[in-house]
């Protein structure tokens, strides 16, 4: 199942006051796993951007300026979401704010069942534990290091590897089953960050040699086993 995880940024709270839509960040997920694809834009908002706003996100009207105008990107954001239902943290809030950018170019909204709530799953899921973004991510030891500022495409990031943990964790990429990794799903395994220091191996080439003759009896080429490098 295609899905995209998103996050925007705005100029306020309230898309019905006049605030509008400054940043888009989108992550496509096949069956939660996400596949390496992403869209990315900011967007000039039309209008200043609270003090406020600006220290939590670092933009500005001035860096805003020459940015495409929502007009401009719309079509380009539709086409990379296409049929897929869309995964936000506090959905209703970004589902308002791009709904309301859709509405004033007269372009049909999306439905609200195409949304699913992150936050809503981890209340479900961890009834009376926070539910932020934070929260969660140090829930699941997901490393905050990327995130300086709320950026749309670095909270989708995150926001990303929080939506597979509520689903399963990472075992499902290993995906036993075969599910995810059927023919045409597009589904890559998460990268894992490289040790700064790689651990010496404590196998001998002759160990190694037996494994890669055992690997090679448990199926053809699409085998988990070869498909993750083995051991």
């Amino acid at each position: 199942m295609r899905e995209i995880v998103f996050d925007t940024e705005t100029t306020g709270l309230d898309p019905s006051a006049g605030d509008r839509v400054t940043e888009i960040g989108c992550v496509e997920v096949v069956d939660c796993i996400p596949t390496g694809r992403t869209f990315h834009t900011y967007v000039n908002p039309e209008r200043d951007v609270p003090q406020v706003v600006t220290e939590i996100t670092g933009l500005t009207a001035e860096f805003l300026a020459d940015k495409p105008l929502f007009a401009e990107i719309a079509q380009k954001f539709l086409d990379f979401v296409g049929d897929a239902g869309l995964v936000a943290h506090n959905a209703p809030f970004d589902r308002g704010f791009i709904n309301m950018e859709l509405a004033r170019l007269e372009h049909p909204v999306i439905a609200d069942d195409r949304f699913r709530d992150t936050v809503a799953i981890a209340r479900k899921k961890f009834p009376g534990s926070p539910a932020s973004l934070d929260a969660l991510c140090k829930r699941f030891n997901i490393s905050l290091d990327s995130r300086e500022k709320h950026g749309a495409l670095t909270d989708a990031v995150l926001l990303a590897d929080v939506y597979l943990e509520l689903n399963g964790g990472r075992e499902r990429a290993l995906d036993l089953a075969g599910d995810a990794a059927s023919a045409g799903s597009g589904t890559v395994f998460p990268p894992r960050r490289a040790r700064p220091v790689p651990l010496t191996s404590l196998s001998t080439d002759a160990e190694r040699a037996a494994h890669a003759d055992f690997v090679a009896t448990l199926g053809g080429g699409d085998s988990v086993w070869k498909r993750t490098g083995g051991l």
